[in-house]
């Protein structure tokens, strides 16, 4: 049933979300990282990997205003926001990441919800979402600006080392 957590139920931040007309409940944990950090500015070019349902996308585009734009990519179908761009597709696919940088060669902050579908495994879900991670730092790596940031969802794990070295 959409809208609702893990096991079917509904938690408090997704009837929050449903609520204040946010796709997710991670909006919250990005308006909090935003709090604190500052991440977004106005005018700024997003990348958004692992977008749908298209929470951190609302959230962004709320911080870059109509001067900003923001694309997103994501294996599912995405809902259309007013100043975004999406795409549907594999990022690990090489068509997938000339098409991104074709449309943003340089960007100003790369955000990366993505995660592999969980197995029950923790061991191998964190690897596999490690795997994504790395994938997503990779491309950051070739469009971010000089002073771009680059924020990615990971699960502590096996990998975590190796992509907290990178």
């Amino acid at each position: 049933m959409p809208g609702q957590g893990r096991k079917g139920r509904s938690d408090a931040f997704q009837r929050k979300a449903r609520r204040e007309g946010y796709r997710a409940r991670s909006t919250y944990k990005l308006k909090d990282i935003q709090s604190k950090s500052k991440i977004f500015k106005s005018g700024d070019i997003v990348l958004d990997l692992g977008a749908a349902p298209g929470g951190w996308s609302q959230v962004a585009l709320e911080f870059i205003g109509e001067e900003g734009r923001l694309i997103g990519v994501d294996l599912q179908h995405i809902l259309p926001l007013k100043g975004a761009t999406f795409i549907q597709g594999d990022l690990r696919e090489s068509e997938i990441r000339e098409q991104l940088q074709e449309m943003i060669p340089k960007a100003d902050v790369v955000i990366s919800d993505m995660a592999e579908n969980t197995s029950g495994n923790k061991s191998l879900d964190s690897y596999r979402t490690g795997q994504l991670c790395l994938e997503a730092m990779n491309l950051a790596e070739k469009v971010l600006s000089k002073e771009g940031v680059f924020l990615s969802k990971i699960f502590m794990g096996s990998i975590y080392n190796e992509i907290n070295k990178k």
